[in-house]
């Protein structure tokens, strides 16, 4: 019996076991899942330090100090300033220990002594960068389940963290099944179509952050799939496209049954892609999209995106939204839930004019797409619609109410 698209949501989540971890430098963790809490082991700043090349002084009370020093980024150096003096420093170096206050150097006036005249309103404590202002001992930094990002490797590498526990990626296989299919390498005849799915999904799925095979497409036969598949089945996750409705020529069910499925949906009431299948073969997960193209890439978007992320163990889990302004009315079969795929300029969400599910020449043109209720018939120009992205990840790590209704 098919699902709603939010229970669909919810036996992914719910049914799947993320994978084990490992090790990696952290120049590798680029795009990776943490599996570990990451703490503070020391203040940033370790020192009180100067956010300014200038002068340090000891008094508000002076007009004209003497440099009896000069302290760079890195030194050691513990000299005190005395009454009616100070000492140069650049940005970043240790300050002295009885310093009020830097002077930036573009405000003294220097003497033909060498002496420094300081300018008049000076405020306690100016330019100066307090031990722990930016990351306190033992404070929390990232949480496990976040995705390393290039600032995190900047919050790694400031502690001194050379390796860090990520989970591993997914492995995973596409292939598609029919005798009508050729690989885009390959000659087709007048009625031969060329397999877009597969080269697709290979995509999606490295920028989601697996490792991915791509596999022969499968005759249209019963053998010929079932050896496919199970040499697929070292994969964590095989994702399938055709073979998921009620043709005659579509064994792909057949052959998945009789190899052990385990049913976790069968279908979902969402247009388009009503067919979509998932389930599992000892630790293999296995997603069945339908065939045509447009359908396939927007159930990924909605379920195998989820899928990868749970498999990575990722906190962000739950569809993301901006909330935007329609362009122009649109209409709808109500009685379930409906994808619409558009441009969104950052103002208004326009729907495509071309929505085929078996169109390719509409995705490459689009940005974003709308999940309409099962109840909405007709909006109008203005009605606000909550914009799910697709060409970039907009995932969040708690439930959000993504339908439009």
């Amino acid at each position: 019996m098919a699902v709603s698209p939010l229970e669909a949501l919810e036996k992914i989540i719910t049914n799947i076991k993320p994978l084990n971890t490992q090790i990696v430098p952290i120049e590798n963790a680029l795009g990776r899942v943490i599996a570990e809490d990451i703490y503070a082991s020391f203040s940033l700043p370790k020192f009180h330090n100067s956010a300014m090349d200038g002068y340090a002084i000891s008094s508000l009370d002076n007009s004209v100090v003497k440099v009896i020093d000069k302290i760079f980024a890195g030194d050691d150096n513990n000299t005190l300033l005395g009454d009616n003096t100070c000492i140069k420093i650049m940005t970043g170096a240790k300050i002295p220990q009885n310093t009020v206050a830097i002077i930036p150097q573009e405000d003294v006036q220097i003497l033909e002594n060498g002496d420094v005249v300081l300018p008049k309103n000076i405020r306690k404590m100016q330019h100066i960068r307090n031990i722990g202002e930016d990351i306190s001992d033992g404070e929390q930094l990232i949480s496990s389940g976040e995705e390393i990002n290039f600032a995190k490797i900047t919050i790694l590498s400031s502690m001194g963290i050379t390796h860090i526990h990520v989970y591993k990626k997914p492995k995973v296989v596409v292939f598609a099944s029919g005798d009508e299919l050729k690989q885009h390498y390959e000659i087709a005849r007048s009625y031969q179509i060329y397999n877009s799915n597969t080269p697709t999904l290979i995509a999606r799925c490295v920028e989601l952050g697996c490792d991915v095979e791509f596999s022969k497409t499968s005759s249209d036969d019963l053998e010929s799939l079932k050896d496919l598949i199970s040499s697929s089945l070292r994969a964590d996750l095989i994702v399938t496209t055709g073979g998921v409705s009620v043709g005659e020529a579509d064994f792909t069910k057949r052959a998945f049954s009789e190899l052990g499925f385990e049913t976790i949906f069968d279908g979902i009431v969402i247009k388009p892609g009503k067919p979509t299948v998932f389930g599992k073969i000892g630790n293999s997960y296995i997603l069945n999209l339908p065939g045509n193209p447009l359908a396939t890439s927007l159930i990924f978007e909605m379920f195998g995106k989820i899928i990868i992320q749970k498999l990575r163990d990722s906190n962000a889990l739950y569809h993301n939204y901006i909330n935007a302004k329609l362009s122009s009315n649109l209409s709808n079969k109500a009685g379930r839930v409906t994808l619409v795929v558009g441009d969104f300029d950052g103002t208004y969400f326009t729907p495509s004019a071309k929505s085929s599910p078996g169109m390719v020449n509409v995705l490459h043109r689009c940005n974003s797409l709308i999940a309409l209720g099962e109840d909405v018939s007709n909006l109008n120009v203005g009605d606000m619609v909550k914009v799910l992205p697709i060409n970039w990840n907009f995932l969040s790590d708690k439930y959000k109410d993504f339908l439009t209704r």
